[in-house]
């Protein structure tokens, strides 16, 4: 081989390691697996995604629901951190809607009554006097089918339920795909698509409950630091139904424009509103529309653990829970009670009852239109030396 053409030779044997170098590796799995049986035989599938760093999701099709997060500390530990049950006997034995996909309509409809194109709709009521996350047999409670699972650059899984016509009383037939990414970023992704047949209403959206500390350790969530970019809240009734102000934050408890624990107001009985939700169990404005494009709704960090994450989505309201009704009845995957406290929930959507508010954004559907909720989780990792935070 001639010197020249030995160093063209060298030239590209160098240039196809360096884009090896600079192209990741296809790290990110998916891998499909049996997470029980229904009592009627069907299979409760899993699907779980994991990627190069360490961070690893399982689903599964019982409510199209996160049944685990494991996110590694600054130390490098991983740990679940996200509430849920070891097996399907427990999910159907006491349903607490632990990271399910909560729809037709999450959050409250008032007194389980709307009315769409002039007629009178009525839908399950199991929220005190209102009906709550699509009623008694919502999206939560039903056995979606897993459609394609993928591995490669970012591993995902798909699944389909097709809401029947007067599903819990809505009108028209409902086809939704969740969708479910993790990739090398350590980003996890839901992506919720719906169409219809005839005219409806939709907010679907995810009910995961977050404890970045680990869902089994011995701390609780009223530690982490919250931060909400909203300038303004919705004030509810004692029932949990807004009353149609948008009440500014500044002064009050909800104000988390910069970032606050979650314990430090939680329990503030001078306001009536955190009252009438023992708690946090509130929406906040982030915007007055759906969106094309993402943006901030809240970053949360454990300052212990070094865990945080960021989350975007299109939406313009966030629900706020502060798992006021963790009871210690609970028994989760580490065997440990859930108690009042122990984790957070961060639920992208419209705002509660907006069917029966013209002032709230249209939750309309109608056929040939998509219905689109995105929720990107950013989830990242401290360096710095460990902080003590107050429970």
């Amino acid at each position: 081989m001639s010197k020249e053409n030995g160093m063209r030779a060298w030239g590209f044997a160098g240039a196809a390691l360096l884009m090896a170098a600079a192209t990741p590796a296809l790290a990110a799995e998916a891998k499909r697996s049996t997470f029980g049986r229904l009592p009627d035989g069907r299979t409760v599938e899993a699907v779980t995604l994991t990627n190069g760093q360490g961070m690893s999701a399982t689903l599964i099709s019982y409510g199209a629901s996160i049944q685990s997060v494991i996110v590694p500390d600054r130390q490098g530990q991983p740990a679940d951190v996200a509430l849920g049950y070891a097996t399907i006997e427990e999910y159907l034995a006491k349903p607490q809607y632990l990271g399910s996909t909560v729809g037709r309509f999450a959050n409250r409809i008032a007194r389980g009554r709307f009315t769409l194109e002039g007629r009178a709709y009525t839908v399950p009521v199991n929220n005190g006097e209102n009906s709550l996350h699509g009623g008694t047999e919502g999206f939560d409670k039903v056995n979606w089918t897993v459609r394609d699972v993928k591995s490669g650059p970012t591993a995902s899984v798909t699944m389909r339920y097709v809401s029947p016509d007067n599903d819990q009383g809505y009108p028209g037939q409902m086809t939704v795909d969740c969708t479910y990414s993790l990739d090398e970023r350590n980003q996890l992704t839901i992506e919720y698509r719906a169409t219809t047949n005839a005219p409806t209403i939709v907010n679907i959206t995810n009910h995961a409950y977050w404890n970045l500390g680990g869902e089994g350790s011995n701390r609780g969530a009223m530690g982490h630091l919250v931060t909400i970019p909203a300038q303004t809240f919705l004030p509810t009734d004692a029932g949990a139904i807004p009353t149609g102000e948008f009440r500014p934050v500044e002064g009050t408890a909800f104000d988390f424009r910069q970032p606050r624990a979650v314990g430090e107001r939680v329990r503030e009985a001078s306001d009536q509103q955190i009252l009438f939700g023992r708690g946090y169990d509130h929406n906040w404005v982030i915007g007055r529309e759906v969106t094309r494009d993402l943006h901030l709704m809240a970053r949360v960090e454990d300052p212990v653990s070094g865990r945080s994450f960021e989350l975007l989505s299109n939406q313009p309201g966030l629900q706020f829970y502060s798992g006021n009704f963790l009871d210690a009845t609970t028994v989760g995957k580490s065997k440990r009670l859930y108690r009042l406290g122990d984790a957070i929930v961060m639920e992208p959507q419209l705002f509660p009852d907006t069917p029966n508010r013209p002032e709230f954004p249209s939750a309309r559907l109608n056929p040939g239109q998509t219905y689109r909720n995105i929720m990107v989780y950013r989830f990242q990792t401290s360096r710095g030396a460990a902080a003590t935070a107050g429970e």
